[in-house]
């Protein structure tokens, strides 16, 4: 039984070229403190990998160089709804760089110590809270396996039941614990930061109970705040003693812009003196090079859609158009299949007699795709400064375009801009602008056009691109449109 990847190509890259280099950059760019003692867990963010995984890297270079490993990870359910802390425990995790192998006689030992944890594989399939931690470990372990545990809304005492299964049943094996976490999501920087500071707080305490009683009252917030109280009873009863905070920030400090929705992201170390598991130790200090991880075949898990939501999408965002510039009500909308719940970045252009008439998005993954379409409809039609909003007597004449992004990421170099290829952001001196994928190639600009036409629309110098302190992010797009798929019902 092989676990297919659900959000390679939208969390992550789902080339396995592509994605060695971004998490090995992120792996280097990370500065980590020198800790005391045994490493026994981590707790790590599961956004995409532009907006958490510098952040998550800090503690997976403490992995570097370990080896026969089983890392027993714990995350939340953002899909499946259960009432019992559900497991895979047979069969491999794929990635884009290759199968990791669940260690089945360590999964069979927890299930057995008690009746809360299940067997439940299915759970899993469209979940990315765990999935997005192990292309990081493919990184920096060598030879380990996985044990993947997730929960919904357990109380204390279920946390602690499953903490402390965890505990009986890897005593004297070589095991590391992981959490999987976001922190805030809300539409105020300020909040976040005193919120996080708060959250983090709490786990640095090393008190579970104290943290779970928070995060119950809304005190603390972390999406995954259930497998983090599991995760430190478990850490408590395998001789933890300490929580090293190695990392902080939030998606607002990432891309550098205050306003929107923002996420926060933390990573830390949990460590003990004498862990009743068997030492676990970077071969080399922290510098050691990281492991050759031979990619599969290469080939990119498709996360495209499929030509049904394509034009499931188109139908949303043509109900909602009419519907709103008719009657100022924004109809509800219904997703076709559980990819579009997934979180992904969206835009929406609208074009009349082929003439742009709009055309506004989410950059971030911050909505689900049928939401984010549907939001976008709205503000392409009514908000995009460039143009009146629409009227009903265009409606006829309008035909709607929808670009669904990839993650955003860094790029060390503008010679990495692919037209054709490539949507990029232009970030400087307190500026920024976006073009799609499709722009370049409507307009017929070749790469330095391209970006010095993005320059202008920053209202930055043409050549501004060529900054050294010019940070340039370039993303993918699935594009698609009523001209190619005609007018959609929901």
């Amino acid at each position: 039984m092989v676990r297919q990847p659900a959000v390679a190509g939208q969390f992550y890259p789902g080339d396995a070229k592509a994605l060695t280099a971004m998490v090995d950059s992120m792996l280097a760019a990370a500065e980590v403190p020198v800790i005391s003692g045994r490493l026994v867990g981590i707790q790590v963010p599961h956004a995409g990998y532009p907006f958490s995984g510098p952040t998550a890297a800090h503690a997976f270079k403490l992995l570097q160089g370990m080896d026969s490993v089983t890392v027993v990870m714990l995350g939340t359910s953002h899909h499946a709804m259960i009432d019992k802390a559900a497991m895979y425990a047979h069969g491999s995790w794929h990635t884009p760089l290759g199968d990791v192998a669940i260690d089945e006689p360590l999964a069979k030992a927890i299930l057995a110590q008690d009746n809360f944890l299940v067997d439940m594989p299915e759970a899993h399939v469209q979940e990315h809270s765990i999935e997005v931690e192990v292309p990081f470990l493919q990184r920096t372990l060598h030879d380990f396996k996985i044990v993947p545990i997730m929960l919904l809304q357990p109380t204390f005492e279920q946390c602690e039941r499953v903490g402390k299964a965890i505990a009986r049943a890897v005593k004297g094996k070589r095991v590391l614990l992981l959490a999987s976490s976001d922190l805030y999501h809300g539409d105020s920087y300020s909040e976040a930061n005193q919120v996080d500071g708060t959250t983090v707080g709490l786990i640095a305490r090393f008190d579970p109970q104290a943290f779970h009683v928070a995060y119950e009252r809304g005190e603390a917030q972390a999406c995954g705040g259930n497998g983090i109280t599991a995760m430190m009873v478990a850490a408590r009863e395998l001789g933890a003693d300490t929580a090293v905070v190695l990392a902080q920030t939030n998606s607002n400090d990432v891309i550098g812009e205050r306003g929107g929705y923002v996420v926060g992201y933390s990573a830390v170390a949990f460590t003990g003196k004498n862990p009743q598991t068997l030492p676990i130790t970077p071969k080399g200090d922290a510098k050691g090079s990281l492991k050759s991880t031979a990619d599969s075949s290469g080939k990119e898990s498709s996360s495209d859609l499929t030509e049904q939501e394509k034009k499931s999408l188109l139908g949303i965002a043509r109900t909602t158009l009419d519907t709103y510039i008719k009657t100022g009500k924004v109809p509800e909308a219904k997703p076709l299949t559980p990819r579009l719940t997934e979180n992904r970045g969206a835009f929406v252009t609208l074009h009349e007699r082929g003439e742009l008439r709009g055309c506004i998005g989410y950059i971030e993954a911050v909505k689900p795709l049928f939401q984010a379409v549907s939001d976008m409809a709205v503000a392409a039609s009514t908000e995009d400064p460039r143009f009146p909003p629409v009227e009903t007597h265009e409606l006829d004449s309008i035909d709607i375009e929808i670009t669904v992004l990839s993650p955003m990421h860094s790029i060390p170099s503008p010679d990495s801009v692919v037209v054709g290829t490539h949507g990029v952001v232009i970030k400087k001196s307190g500026r920024s602008a976006v073009f799609l994928p499709q722009v370049p190639v409507e307009e017929g600009w070749d790469r330095d056009t391209y970006l010095s036409q993005l320059c202008l629309k920053a209202q930055l110098p043409r050549d501004a691109w060529k900054s050294p302190d010019a940070k340039l992010f370039v993303f993918t797009g699935q594009v698609f449109g009523e001209k190619e798929l005609g007018r959609q019902k929901p």
